[in-house]
């Protein structure tokens, strides 16, 4: 099921947790919610699930409003809250039953169903266990167990590998990766690497509104405004190679980074061919490129550019 937000607002007081955002998740597409803490992404998906009331704007899942058929639209999704709010003196499998019996599944399907996503997220060996006997990262697991025990076709993931170790973070993604084929899903993180390998689209929001929109590539794109390259060139002091770069066309800045070894950090602007331009100039000084590597700009940079004012 796709959703569509439109204009949405939601006020706390006199302050805009959101402020008159809109954008849509298609179905098989999984979208990175990003942004500091405090910028409203935890308040936009209790939206989404219906956890909080809509301030001003709607939500459509489907084609049907939130606001008009909330109730009837809830069983079509599947949430994992930031704190994951856990019954820590129950048994893994007896919570999970519990929690299939809440989304109304057939009574003789819950077995199976149980069973499955005690697999799928790995509590195999942890599924007699009482909740608060487990780790961090098991009751995480079983939090995602329970968003998916009804088989959504709408996932909201707030910080799902919150307190996971790094084999437990490949597994989740490869399965949210896997559910995100056919359901619609929106993953809220702060391991930007995480984004990067899991979704099909970032959308970075701060203080309230959307700041961006778009895959990982895109945002790249559009934000490094200049062409960067580290390079290494031997056969010439390390000034006098950085005053001749700055002769060339189009060159913005040369930072040298280690004069001993000649690497320097060279940025142009955009559209400007900088390995051609730099190999000429080797040749006719008789100096030795040995390496240029582009410098391709960082999610975290983009990030830190678009959120820190």
């Amino acid at each position: 099921m796709d959703i569509r937000i439109e204009n949405l607002t939601k006020r706390f007081g006199p302050q805009k947790a959101v402020d008159n955002i809109s954008f849509d998740v298609k179905t098989g597409e999984i979208v990175g919610f990003l942004g500091p803490n405090g910028a409203g992404k935890s308040t936009t998906m209790k939206m989404i699930t219906g956890y909080l009331g809509i301030g001003e704007g709607d939500i459509f899942i489907g084609d049907k409003s939130v606001r008009q058929h909330g109730d009837e639209l809830k069983r079509h999704i599947g949430y994992l809250p930031e704190n994951n709010p856990l019954y820590t003196d129950m048994p893994v499998i007896d919570y999970l039953i519990f929690s299939a019996e809440l989304q109304g599944l057939d009574k003789a399907k819950i077995p199976g169903r149980v069973r499955e996503m005690i697999e799928v997220t790995g509590l195999k060996a942890e599924k007699h266990k009482k909740i608060g006997e487990l780790s961090k990262g098991y009751r995480q697991r079983v939090g995602l167990a329970q968003a998916m025990i009804h088989d959504p076709e709408i996932l909201i993931l707030d910080e799902p590998t919150t307190g996971l170790d790094p084999n437990q973070i490949v597994e989740i993604r490869k399965l949210i990766r896997e559910l995100g084929q056919h359901k619609t899903v929106i993953l809220s993180t702060h391991i930007l690497p995480e984004v990067e390998a899991t979704c099909d689209r970032i959308l970075i929001i701060n203080k309230g509104k959307i700041v961006a929109n778009g895959t990982a590539e895109s945002l790249r794109s559009q934000s490094s405004g200049s062409a960067v390259m580290r390079v290494v060139i031997e056969g010439g002091p390390a000034e006098l190679v950085k005053s001749t770069i700055g002769t060339l066309p189009g060159i913005r800045q040369v930072v040298i980074t280690d004069a001993q070894s000649g690497k320097l950090e060279v940025t142009a602007e955009p559209g400007t061919v900088l390995g051609r331009s730099l190999f000429y100039m080797c040749v006719e000084k008789g100096w030795v490129l040995t390496e240029a590597v582009p410098v391709e700009t960082r999610l975290e940079d983009i990030f830190r550019n678009l959120t820190l004012n």
